[in-house]
């Protein structure tokens, strides 16, 4: 099974922050054991959101220039309110600081005004070219994939990468 949570990009600023937002349905596979009385989104998903969000702003940051970002390290994390379904959690990402090799994230997830699911998070990004020249195809896939997502999520033309 493949997760993508974030629903929809609401607004995109490059290098500072990123708002989206995740509707919760009944639809979804994993509430039928999480659970099955009380149907509620797990906490590890509620914090994978906020990776994702987080994902798409280093993405529009630097203009889709790694095709893998990864999640490296989460710290702080707190929940707060149960997520169930018919509800939709807004999302707020913003930038601390990146280097060539990583991004450091603050997060949060609120639904009704009540926070769900706050983290610092720590994203490692690379490309599969710099692991093996053979890969760089694949790269190119993965990238030409992600800015195709990305215009289905963001119903605007994409932002421009930031200049820093």
């Amino acid at each position: 099974m493949r997760f993508n949570l974030v629903d929809r990009i609401l607004e995109v600023t490059p290098g500072r922050s990123l708002r989206a937002i995740k509707n919760l349905t009944l639809a979804e596979e994993y509430l039928a054991d999480h659970f099955p009385t009380f149907p509620v989104m797990p906490g590890v998903l509620m914090l994978q959101t906020l990776v994702e969000a987080s994902a798409w702003l280093v993405r529009f940051t630097e203009d889709f220039k790694h095709s893998v970002i990864v999640l490296r390290e989460a710290k702080n994390v707190k929940y707060g309110t149960f997520m169930d379904p018919g509800r939709q959690m807004q999302i707020r990402v913003e930038l601390v600081s990146h280097d060539p090799v990583s991004a450091t994230l603050k997060g949060r997830g609120e639904v009704d005004g009540a926070s769900t699911v706050s983290a610092s998070l720590t994203l490692h990004r690379y490309n599969l070219r710099d692991r093996s020249p053979a890969h760089a195809a694949a790269d190119q896939r993965i990238v030409e994939h992600l800015r195709h997502q990305a215009t289905l999520l963001w119903d605007r033309p994409l932002p421009a990468a930031s200049a820093e």
